[in-house]
């Protein structure tokens, strides 16, 4: 299958605004949110890794290109799902404190009581996901509205897949968000399953950006193995809603390397068609455009990854260092009355 039987644009050109150095930035994120996935992976197989494990594999651009186009000095704020963790990165998550927190650790954000990246910063931008895929809209047209009640320039980012888009919490919320023009992005990543059941059998529309029509707002389509195509849509859309021109919906077409989660093998997906997104892996045709435009030389990525394996390998001794949580911790903030008690 080729990008152009799926109507994809070609390979973006660099945008004009971005730096050589922020497109090596671009190009370390992507490549920690890699080798940090492998890292869990490992943990996880060692078990290591408490409760499920949910890989971005083929899905980094997507995640890493839309949260680069937002402005931390603005206060925007992303609402990312199991996949979304390259977006966590960029808005200043840590490997370590991820870490903790997929191992449950004592120092871990949520010591221990929640997994994954279900845990909020609201200081660096980025609040945890609700189970309930698709809940994740309406909680952030609430933060949108308040933002703009107060007359602050936030513009929030949702993230969804294709599954949650089919759900009366994406409808109720892309309702609202469109009659009251919320400065909201909508990212819908269509990686062709939910779960197990492909796109084509739990939607009528072929086009996920085709829903935006009905809500009213602006849609656009994009190739979410580009990283630069993705992050040139998300902007277009933050800098629309910014201006007050209502939210926009993006479908990024792409597609999940793995099964759901590490304990499903996948058999439902087709070998073929495995085959054909793996000739599109967003990572290396990234690579391959630093290179041929001479951004880098391959010793300048080589360097970039010696110094994230070098950080992991730190990071990992430390959490797999770090103690399990003392039981008494579970009745800690449990109350607003105990952090204020604790000063």
């Amino acid at each position: 299958m080729s990008l152009e039987v799926l109507g994809l644009p070609p390979v973006a050109a660099a945008p004009p605004q971005l730096s050589a150095q922020q497109r090596l930035e671009i190009y370390r994120y992507l490549k920690l949110t890699r080798l940090l996935e492998e890292r869990l992976v490992n943990l996880y197989r060692q078990t290591k890794v408490v409760g499920g494990l949910y890989r971005s594999l083929g899905q980094e651009a997507t995640a890493v290109g839309s949260a680069y186009a937002l402005d931390k000095s603005k206060n925007d704020m992303i609402a990312p799902l199991i996949r979304d963790l390259g977006a966590m990165l960029v808005m200043g998550a840590t490997p370590r404190e991820l870490l903790l927190q997929y191992m449950a650790k004592r120092d871990s954000p949520t010591r221990g009581r929640d997994l994954q990246i279900h845990y909020a910063d609201l200081q660096r931008g980025f609040i945890g996901p609700i189970s309930h895929l698709g809940d994740m809209l309406p909680v952030m047209c609430g933060v949108a509205l308040a933002s703009r009640l107060r007359r602050e320039p936030r513009v929030c980012i949702v993230y969804m897949g294709d599954g949650a888009s089919s759900t009366g919490a994406f409808a109720e919320g892309m309702n609202f968000a469109a009659v009251q023009r919320l400065p909201v992005v909508v990212i819908v990543e269509n990686n062709g399953y939910a779960y197990s059941t492909p796109t084509s059998r739990q939607m009528a529309v072929e086009r996920i950006v085709d829903k935006a029509v009905g809500f009213g707002v602006r849609g656009e389509r994009v190739d979410g193995n580009d990283v630069l195509a993705v992050y040139e849509a998300t902007l277009r859309a933050v800098e629309q809603a910014r201006a007050g021109g209502g939210p926009t919906l993006i479908e990024a077409v792409t597609f999940r390397m793995k099964g759901h989660a590490e304990h499903d093998d996948q058999k439902y997906v087709p070998k073929a068609l495995l085959e054909a997104w793996a000739a599109k892996d967003p990572l290396a045709r990234y690579e391959r455009a630093l290179l041929d435009e001479g951004i880098a030389a391959q010793e300048d990525l080589d360097a970039i990854a010696r110094r994230i394996v070098e950080q992991l390998n730190e990071d990992v001794a430390f959490a797999e260092a770090n103690p399990m949580p003392e039981p008494s911790s579970a009745l800690l903030d449990v109350y607003a009355s105990d952090a204020a008690e604790r000063g």
